[in-house]
């Protein structure tokens, strides 16, 4: 399974764009043969590089993996053409280092499931919330953590 998807490119760069990339044959639709080669290419580069500690091919797709995946595909459809825009080669070489970095305990890729925050949980507070002070309690008896 790959780490992107043509749709997930499609997030990232526009479909003209995407086109232009590869329509070699002057077609006006994306050849979706060269995009599936970008990020199968993309996808064996992340995995040489995590590969060292994980197994690959990923199951569970960490996010950064698939934001590589799509970053590296761009970078790869670019190289065919005759210049790759520098902020498509800064990306590049920003996850190229991260991958370094994943490969040698620099940093680290989230455990499954964890790797998206949880909008579900919400901290609330309400004023008959229990708070620790020292001295007198409210009703001027002496405070003991057994009350709490």
């Amino acid at each position: 399974m790959p780490y992107s998807l043509k749709t997930d490119l499609l997030t990232e760069i526009s479909e003209d764009e995407l086109i232009g990339l590869t329509d070699d044959e002057s077609a006006g639709i994306v050849n979706d043969e060269r995009v599936t080669a970008a990020i199968a290419k993309a996808d064996a580069l992340i995995d040489s590089y995590c590969g060292r500690i994980e197994t690959v091919p990923f199951i569970v797709i960490p996010e950064i993996i698939k934001q590589h995946s799509i970053t590296i595909a761009i970078y790869v459809l670019y190289g065919r053409r005759s210049s790759v825009p520098e902020v498509r080669a800064q990306n590049y070489k920003d996850a190229i280092k991260h991958l370094g970095d994943i490969s040698t305990g620099k940093a680290s890729l989230p455990i499954p499931g964890e790797d998206t925050p949880n909008d579900d949980i919400q901290a609330t507070h309400t004023d008959e919330d229990k708070k620790f002070t020292m001295g007198k309690k409210s009703d001027g008896s002496s405070g003991s953590l057994d009350n709490y």
